[in-house]
């Protein structure tokens, strides 16, 4: 619970601060139990209304507005930030616009989700990738699965650029009231995947969720990788005539989310395997990086959400056939999603798509099948824009929903279309405006600053 949030939004309806007071020491004690007594309860919350009432509103004395928190009335879960649809590829396009053009080599702008600079060097040229993922939410309960499943998303995203990994790091944060065993649990799993692919974990932060002013026992985090690469493979390198490939997916995070949350845990061990990582880096040994035009993971949205962005960045058509994804799916995590009526198009396998010529698609699939991971061709590239799905023969619009597929039962009820009352062209309209208050914003401290 946050403690702060709670108090701000107290005082902004009103509410008188003594029964602020009270109904804040009786959230705390709720949560904490024994382990903190009445009076220290009421201590805590009059010392946090109190640094609410300071900071709840700065506008007069802040001339930059650098203090004022930049408001869009649009709420993360209604917007789908984080749900891996349209609202949240419509932030991320955002995102790049704040940062604008940079000396990268790939940035935001290319929705990669690594980025790449060149290493300085007087001799042959390289290339440093770097790449961050965040912990999947509710694995929060599940720590080591889930720094086995960020740890090796990390390493996928620097293998599909064409970089060999060389260095993993990580940030994990425990609200108050979490048990400190979260952390080293996690760290066993981040270490698992670390020892497997062989890439060490160097360094990492270990804080509590917002300190002192939230409770609970919720965990969050992220595992960064860092690689290096003489040559780089991008997304708007797919091209007309080419192929898609793809190897068999059996899910990480996403996948054992839903078997969790569904009662069917012995499908997670179905997605404890390093076979992406191994394909990836058979690819790079063979140097099949310079030959192949993208690479790509599953993830995002599935291959709904990777398809169209995709097709987007490099101006193509990716042409899909719907069963030819579908024997490629793990049979034991395809037997749950369809058990559970979960589209498995939305959601992410963490398997790996290959878009090269056609000439060459033989000597891919064989690379990644010496490494005993089944390959097969999956799609086309053609001209025109967007992406395209074959079902029994008849081309259908492919397209990412609003959210991901909904994998929980939680997620059920959610949906997967934007929420009643709602209007996403009018969201987006307040999206942009948020965008263009932060832009001038940061002009400001720039100007200030004297840059």
């Amino acid at each position: 619970m946050d403690l702060e949030g709670f108090a701000k939004r107290k005082l902004k309806e009103g509410e008188k601060e003594e029964a602020i007071i009270a109904e804040m020491c009786s959230r705390i004690i709720e949560i904490k139990r024994n382990r903190i007594r009445k009076e220290d309860a009421e201590e805590l919350s009059r010392a946090i209304l109190e640094e609410a009432k300071r900071t709840i509103d700065l506008k007069g004395k802040d001339e930059l507005g650098i203090f004022t928190e930049i408001k869009s009335d649009v709420r993360m879960g209604e917007f789908g930030v984080g749900s891996r649809g349209m609202g949240d590829f419509y932030a991320h396009e955002k995102i790049g616009e704040i940062i604008g053009a940079t000396s990268a080599v790939v940035d935001s702008s290319s929705l990669s989700d690594s980025g790449v600079v060149r290493f300085p060097s007087e001799g042959k040229e390289k290339f440093v990738v770097v790449t961050v993922d965040g912990m999947h939410s509710r694995l929060s309960d599940f720590p080591f699965l889930a720094g086995f499943h960020v740890a090796r998303a990390a390493l996928r995203d620097v293998y599909v650029m064409g970089a060999t990994p060389v260095a993993l790091f990580s940030d994990i944060h425990v609200a108050d009231d979490g048990d400190v065993a979260k952390i080293f649990d996690h760290i066993a799993g981040i270490s698992t995947v670390s020892d497997a692919a062989g890439v060490p974990l160097v360094t990492g932060s270990t804080l509590r969720i917002g300190g002192d002013v939230v409770i609970g026992e919720r965990m969050t985090g992220c595992v960064g990788a860092v690689g290096v690469a003489e040559a780089v493979v991008s997304r708007e390198g797919a091209k007309e005539g080419d192929v898609i490939l793809m190897t068999e997916g059996a899910g990480g995070g996403t996948i054992s989310t839903a078997a969790l949350y569904y009662g069917e845990p012995e499908v997670v061990k179905e997605t404890l395997n390093i076979n992406f990582l191994r394909a990836c880096n058979a690819l790079i040994k063979e140097d099949m990086v310079r030959r192949v035009h993208v690479m790509t993971d599953v993830t995002n949205g599935g291959i709904r959400g990777d398809a169209n962005e995709i097709a987007k960045v490099a101006a193509v058509k990716l042409v899909f056939y719907e069963d030819r994804i579908g024997s490629l799916v793990n049979e034991h995590v395809f037997g749950m999603l369809e058990r559970r009526e979960i589209d498995y198009l939305g959601v992410s396998l963490d398997a790996l798509l290959v878009i090269c010529p056609e000439a060459i698609a033989e000597d891919v699939k064989k690379v990644v099948r010496n490494e005993k991971v089944r390959m097969e061709v999956v799609g086309r590239v053609e001209e025109g824009r967007g992406a395209e799905i074959v079902v029994d023969g008849e081309k259908k619009d492919f397209v990412p929903k609003f959210r991901e597929s909904a994998y929980t039962p939680v997620k059920k009820v959610v949906g997967e279309s934007v929420s009643a009352g709602n209007d996403f062209e009018e969201m987006k309209r307040k999206v942009d405006k948020a965008v263009e208050e932060a832009i001038r914003k940061r002009d400001r401290a720039k100007e200030m600053m004297k840059i």
